[in-house]
C-alpha cells in the first residue's frame, strides 16, 4: 500500500509542475484522494460488500467532489487534477498512468446492460470537461481534446478534439509528455472557415446569374420595342 502511494506522488510530482513537495501532495491533492478511497471501497466491491463500497465512494465524493464507482477498474498512478466534477462509472476500465482533468465524465449513454462504460489504455489525456461516452476504447497514449465528446472508438497515439470527436492527429506522431491542451487543431473552425468559403463563393455565382437575367430582360424590352 505505501508502495502504491509513493507511486501515485511521484507520478503526480512528474505531470505537475504547480507540485513543490511530497508532503503538500499527500495533504491536499484531493484527486489522489479521491483514488485513495476507491482502492478501498474497490477492495469491498470484489468481495461484494456493495453497500460499504457505496458508502464509501460516496464519502469520497462528498469531500472530494469526485466520484468513482467502487465497480471500476482502474490501474497504477491514475491523476485527477483539479479533479471537481469527475465521474467514472461502474464498468469503465482506465489503464496506467493517465491523466484526467477537471468535469472529466467517463460514462454510459443508456440503460444497457453489461460494459458500458469506457476503457481507457495506458498514458492517455482526457482534457478539461471532456465526456467519453459508452462502451468504446481510448487507445494508449490517445489525447481528448478540451471539452469534446468522443462517442467512437480513438486510435492509439491519436488526438480527438470536437463535438462529436473526431481524430485529428494519428498514425505514427505519438503523444508528447506534456500537458498542454491549447495547441489542439480547431476542427470546428475551419469547418466553419470551408463553409464561409462556400457561402461566398455561392452568393457571387448568384449576383454573376442575377446580373445575366437583368442583362437578358433589358435585351428582351430592348428588342421588342424596335420591332
Amino acid at each position: 500500500m505505501f508502495r502504491r502511494i509513493r507511486e501515485d506522488i511521484a507520478f503526480v510530482k512528474e505531470m505537475d509542475p504547480a507540485a513543490r513537495s511530497s508532503f503538500e501532495i499527500f495533504l491536499t491533492y484531493s484527486g489522489l484522494h479521491a483514488v485513495w478511497f476507491y482502492r478501498i471501497s474497490h477492495f469491498f466491491y470484489l468481495i461484494k460488500w456493495f453497500t460499504l463500497a457505496r458508502i464509501i465512494s460516496q464519502f469520497a465524493r462528498f469531500i472530494t467532489g469526485i466520484e468513482i464507482h467502487p465497480g471500476a477498474k482502474i490501474g497504477r498512478c491514475l491523476f485527477i487534477d483539479h479533479g471537481s466534477g469527475v465521474v467514472i462509472g461502474e464498468t469503465a476500465i482506465v489503464g496506467d498512468y493517465v491523466v484526467l482533468y477537471q468535469g472529466v465524465t467517463l460514462g454510459g449513454t443508456g440503460k444497457e446492460k453489461g460494459k458500458r462504460h469506457p476503457t481507457l489504455g495506458n498514458h492517455v489525456l482526457v482534457a478539461t470537461g471532456a465526456k467519453v461516452l459508452g462502451s468504446l476504447t481510448v487507445g494508449d497514449y490517445a489525447k481528448v481534446g478540451a471539452g469534446s465528446i468522443v462517442l467512437h472508438p480513438v486510435p492509439p497515439n491519436s488526438t480527438v478534439v470536437g463535438i462529436p470527436a473526431r481524430v485529428v492527429v494519428q498514425d505514427g506522431k505519438r503523444v508528447e509528455d506534456d500537458l498542454n491542451q491549447t495547441d489542439l487543431p480547431d476542427v470546428i473552425g475551419e469547418e466553419c472557415r470551408q463553409l464561409e468559403d462556400r457561402v461566398e463563393e455561392l452568393e457571387q455565382r448568384l449576383a454573376e446569374m442575377e446580373e445575366l437575367l437583368r442583362k437578358t430582360k433589358e435585351g428582351e424590352q430592348f428588342g421588342h420595342s424596335v420591332v
